[in-house]
């Protein structure tokens, strides 16, 4: 499983922040995580990402079917990008393990692999679930400030709704390890 995080349109300090934050060395393997550069490639398009990706991973002949199962982590602008490269993923034939997005407001979210969403305050999380809700979802209260969401994940508290509405305090960090470990777990089983 490879885990592919998409960020917004930002400093890349907020990024290293963000993965420092989740402890994702801990979850998964260095070689496993793919951080898409914004300086270097736009990260609201599905093209540049799904390159970015196909450049660093392998596939099978002779179909060239792509060989790993993805998780997407993707964040404001990245949402955009993001969830168009997940939707192409699928359509040349891989598997995507889940999609995650961080305040991606306005942006529709559907797709034939699981969805979650992860909104910085209680109006985004409500107004962005007209566009898609997903399995469960984070939004965080007290509200916090749209960057602070990535920079800090461990220090944003609130909400973990599951798909019956179910609330139960956590911080968002927690929310996306829990998913991250589960989807490791499966993983590890078919594997």
């Amino acid at each position: 499983m490879k885990v592919i995080i998409c960020p917004g349109i930002h400093p890349p300090e907020l990024t290293e922040s963000f993965v420092a934050g989740l402890r994702l060395g801990e979850i998964c393997q260095s070689e496993d995580i793919l951080i898409v550069p914004g300086k270097d490639y736009p990260v609201y398009s599905g093209f540049h990402i799904l390159q970015f990706v196909g450049d660093r991973l392998p596939t099978s002949p002779p179909a060239h079917l792509p060989t790993y199962p993805l998780v997407f982590i993707s964040f404001s602008a990245g949402v955009v990008g993001a969830i168009a490269a997940a939707a192409a993923w699928r359509r040349m034939g891989g598997t995507v393990k889940a999609f995650i997005a961080l305040d991606g407001w306005g942006v529709p979210l559907f797709g034939d692999f699981p969805i979650y969403r992860v909104s910085h305050d209680e109006f985004t999380h409500w107004s962005s679930a007209l566009l898609g809700s997903g399995e469960e979802s984070f939004y965080a209260d007290p509200g916090v400030g749209h960057l602070e969401l990535w920079r800090a994940p461990q220090t944003v508290r609130g909400w973990w709704v599951n798909r019956e509405g179910m609330r139960s305090l956590s911080s968002a960090a927690e929310f996306l390890t829990m998913l991250l470990q589960r989807f490791e777990a499966a993983n590890r089983f078919i594997c």
